[in-house]
């Protein structure tokens, strides 16, 4: 088996649903290039030679390694340190020998330095074999993409090739255990001293892979702003060169529903040295970049979670004779196995859409960082790049961890009884998916998110925002504006428009004279009636824009069109039962 070879829709995106026209030119400015590519195609080609290859890693290693690694667990602390077990041990030896570390990193420090897009699909292939396994790995290549964006290039140079090597790896120290979401009320403290350095104070919990060596940590500097204005990030080595014992310690590694296979853990700083990163009072900033980036890796976990348990429940259900005939067979299961991937195959198909925004904004906003020199095409490009990778990062999060929550139950309800016993997967991938659910924010902080800039938008222009609603789309393909589906999703869109439009005036405008009064749409407690609403926004904002996409690659190919009707059937009751529900909590509101 191979998550890649074997799967004809990820080879249709991959070479369809992917800008590389876009992306390709920002990464490989000219052929022939340093790496000896002669053309796009041949780059293509290389992409998806390494897909293959994570792609059968994936499936032949990591996924049967998966059930030892929970039996097992990720390792144990001893002495203030993590020590991963032999079955987490065997991963890193893999991923080492396979340059896994090194694929979206700088080719200066020994990496690939390919596109994002590959390295994502790579770790939904590393999910779909194992959740855990797929955080422990994440936690190498994103601190290394960390360090290369905002370390100094002596450190820079000092740490990444150790991370490509497997030597280390690190982990984001946010949570603290008085302050969860709320990073503005973080008290771990940063003391300067004299040769530069600051000495680090506090605790931090829940925190991934702890242990790795080295941990970006968020503190206040004393004297800095109260909130989030007076956050820094401080590099902070476990182990310093001189300095007698370890510079923070762990204290333990939690016992959790699931993920056994991944370290999270209680770090503990007393007098630990740290080094600022970037500027003082930028560390939220900073943070954000990784915490965005690792709301994608979620959605793509998630999405390996879905693969994983659907596709064992098909093969189970093909398998499984009842009556006569394989389950797969039976009405209602057939119906009921072709509606679960109808969604996952849409949820796929939105995750890869956005890995293009995502591509152009990251490359992009390092260019700007590092130079601050952008062409006019460039910036535009930029903008429009930064804007949907924005508006879709709380979505994509949102909807893939929350319907990984359902299908990996609908997996288990397919085995029976056997789905409840340890000796399938199926418990196990469930138990695994509330991690992805849970980290980098949970569903309602994200649908508060999108809530959030939808208000912003909509306070800076209330006029324009009610004619437009959600940001105006370039369709692939204008010629298809009078297909079927073209007229499908434009009447589905028009109605959530309408909808939409009279929630917010309902809500930020209730019965006051001047309906597009910027002073009346930013009250508060005009701003806090429409809150209630807003992981129902934030589920039909999911739903709309999976449309928009579906109908866009069948633009591309009118084949596609089975699977926009199918998830089509599927999506618009719920949007009618949204707007039941905003209108009867309006009404009650009155």
């Amino acid at each position: 088996m191979n998550f890649y070879s074997d799967e004809q829709e990820w080879k249709w995106l991959f070479k369809n649903a992917i800008d590389w026209d876009k992306i390709l030119p920002l990464f490989y400015p000219e052929y022939p290039t340093e790496e000896g590519f002669e053309s796009k195609q041949e780059v293509l080609d290389f992409l998806e030679e390494l897909l293959a290859s994570t792609g059968d890693w994936a499936a032949n290693s990591v996924a049967t390694r998966a059930e030892r690694l929970d039996v097992e667990g990720a390792g144990k602390v001893e002495n203030g340190r993590t020590i991963p077990g032999e079955a987490l041990s065997e991963l890193y030896r893999e991923a080492t020998e396979l340059s896994v570390f090194g694929v979206p990193l700088p080719k200066k420090h020994g990496g690939l330095e390919t596109p994002a897009s590959a390295s994502l699909i790579g770790l939904a292939q590393m999910a779909r074999g194992c959740i855990a396994s797929s955080t422990q790995i994440a936690f190498f290549t994103s601190i290394g993409e960390m360090l290369h964006r905002f370390a100094d290039e002596e450190t820079a140079e000092r740490l990444i090739p150790k991370i490509i090597a497997g030597e280390i790896s690190g982990s984001m120290c946010l949570t603290e255990p008085g302050c969860g979401s709320d990073l503005g009320s973080i008290i771990t403290s940063a003391t300067p001293q004299d040769d530069g350095t600051y000495l680090i104070n506090g605790s931090k919990i829940f925190i991934t892979n702890g242990g790795g060596g080295i941990g970006l940590v968020l503190a206040r500097i004393k004297g800095a702003p109260e909130g989030l204005e007076g956050i820094s990030m401080f590099l902070v080595e476990q182990d310093i060169p001189g300095k007698e014992g370890l510079n923070y310690t762990v204290a333990k590694n939690e016992h959790k529903m699931g993920m056994h296979g991944s370290f999270t853990t209680e770090v503990v700083y007393e007098n630990s040295v740290g080094r600022i990163v970037g500027e003082p009072n930028q560390g939220f900033k900073y943070m954000l970049h990784l915490m965005n980036e690792a709301r994608l890796v979620t959605a793509f976990q998630a999405l390996g979670g879905i693969e994983a348990s659907i596709s064992y429940a098909r093969k189970y259900a093909g398998e499984r004779l009842q009556f006569g005939k394989p389950i797969e067979e039976l009405p209602l299961m057939k119906r009921n196995l072709e509606d679960f991937e109808a969604e996952r195959d849409a949820l796929r198909a939105l995750l890869v859409d956005t890995l293009t925004y995502f591509d152009v904004y990251q490359r992009l906003d390092l260019k700007k960082t590092q130079t601050g020199d952008l062409t006019k095409e460039e910036e535009e490009m930029f903008e429009e790049a930064q804007l949907w990778t924005r508006k879709r990062t709380p979505l994509v999060k949102y909807y893939g961890c929350e319907l990984a929550s359902i299908l990996t139950i609908k997996g288990i309800q397919i085995l029976g009884g056997y789905g409840y016993m340890k000796e399938y997967p199926q418990e196990r991938i469930h138990r695994d998916i509330f991690g992805p659910l849970l980290y980098e924010g949970t569903s309602q902080i994200q649908a508060l998110m999108a809530l959030k800039d939808m208000v912003k938008y909509a306070v800076k222009d209330p006029k324009r925002f009610a004619s437009n609603v959600v940001f105006k789309h370039k369709w692939a393909n204008p010629l298809k504006e009078g297909s079927e589906w073209m007229k499908n999703f434009k009447t589905i869109h028009f109605k959530f428009k309408r909808k939409l439009v009279s929630l917010l005036l309902s809500t930020l405008n209730p019965g006051g004279k001047e309906v597009f009064s910027l002073k009346s749409w930013a009250k508060e407690e005009n701003v806090n009636r429409l809150m209630t609403h807003a992981e129902t926004l934030c589920q039909a904002l999911s739903y709309i824009e999976t449309l928009r996409v579906l109908c866009d690659h069948t633009n591309k190919e009118e084949e596609r069109k089975t699977l926009y009707f199918r998830y089509r059937d599927l999506v618009q009751p719920r949007l009618e039962a949204i707007y039941v529900d905003w209108n009867i909590r309006a009404k009650k509101e009155d």
